[in-house]
């Protein structure tokens, strides 16, 4: 059986030093996917969970670390019938296995990449924006004249999330986190936010409120959890949407008031990707493949960019996760195969 370089976790999960580049077979194609020769491939916090044995894959997919990358069409499996072609260049979004020479993917989770982005920038869209895409568009139903808040508004999926409500014109975008430097470059972006708040200093809805002229806001995307929850009802208006990506503060609220969602009527609604159907994700392909025209790297002229932090040779695959878990970066990690 052929083999490829991956990165591996020693024993199958643990601490960061327990990852390492090592053989493995390479991915036997099932019914419609495609194999890609990977170029770059994208960090996500979702893969510091997997490796610490809190979030497995779903069940068939390789334990292998990542889901976004960049590359070529290498293969076609039976009945693949998209039109592609070997060595097609492609960005792709996989369930898992992209932190490898190689990655099977379905057909339908590959986007032909455009000339305006390199092969480190198309690394760092998909799951970001897909992300994105759907916690503001699908789920979070976002209307012209929206006001908008916006947690985490620094990571890969907050920046994406932030631009995508720019970009369907909402009215206000409120951005949350951690330091003034963080703050500063979101509201330095051209499609950037147009409020913000340092969550450890100051009381979000208090911005939110002041940015609304009191009335709240229509539409949250929130990856918090239990540290926002309370204060995200409050921050709400009536009729207001919330879409929750992750539970990073927690998922247990000790003495909630139910109160505002019931006299509001608000509506929320938790919002995955990874586990969805094939059919639901090549739907969500379907419709955000209408933006990527739009989209450029950090220093393009698209209305929506992807902007990367740092990129890193595989190599260095421990320290590249290092700057993710201690929250250092302003953008996507990317890591280079070499």
């Amino acid at each position: 059986m052929p083999t490829m370089r991956a990165v591996l976790v020693k024993d199958g999960k643990g601490p960061v030093e327990n990852l390492y580049v090592g053989e493995t077979p390479v991915p036997t194609l099932k019914p419609q996917e495609v194999l890609v020769k990977v170029q770059a491939f994208a960090l996500n916090r979702m893969d510091i969970s997997q490796r610490e044995g809190n979030y497995p894959p779903p069940p068939g997919v390789s334990e292998i670390l990542g889901v976004e990358f960049s590359g070529r069409v290498s293969a076609l499996g039976p009945g693949a019938a998209a039109g592609w072609q070997i060595g097609d260049e492609v960005l792709g979004l996989a369930s898992g296995g992209a932190y490898a020479e190689y990655v099977a993917v379905p057909e339908t989770q590959i986007l032909r990449k455009l000339p305006q982005l390199s092969w480190i920038e198309a690394a760092s869209v998909l799951e970001a924006f897909i992300t994105a895409f759907q916690a503001v568009v699908l789920v979070g139903d976002i209307k012209e004249g929206d006001d908008v808040l916006i947690h985490a508004a620094a990571s890969g999926v907050g920046i994406a999330a932030v631009q995508l409500a720019r970009f369907y014109k909402a009215r206000t975008v409120t951005a949350t986190a951690s330091t003034k430097e963080k703050l500063d470059w979101l509201l330095s972006l051209p499609a950037g936010a147009t409020h913000v708040a340092n969550y450890k200093q100051e009381n979000f809805v208090d911005v939110t409120k002041a940015a609304t002229g009191g009335k709240g806001v229509d539409l949250i995307v929130d990856m918090v959890g239990q540290g926002h929850f309370a204060r995200n009802l409050e921050a709400l208006a009536v009729d207001g949407r919330m879409t929750m990506l992750s539970l990073i503060s927690g998922s247990e609220v000790p003495n909630l008031n139910l109160r505002p969602i019931l006299f509001k009527r608000l509506r929320i609604q938790g919002s995955t990707l990874r586990s969805q159907s094939a059919e639901y994700k090549a739907g969500v392909f379907r419709s955000f493949s209408k933006l990527l025209q739009h989209l450029t790297g950090g220093d393009g002229p698209g209305l929506l960019r992807t902007y990367v932090h740092k990129v890193f040779p595989w190599t260095e695959i421990q320290e590249a996760t290092r700057v993710m878990e201690a929250d250092q970066n302003v953008g996507k990690i990317v890591v280079e195969i070499i």
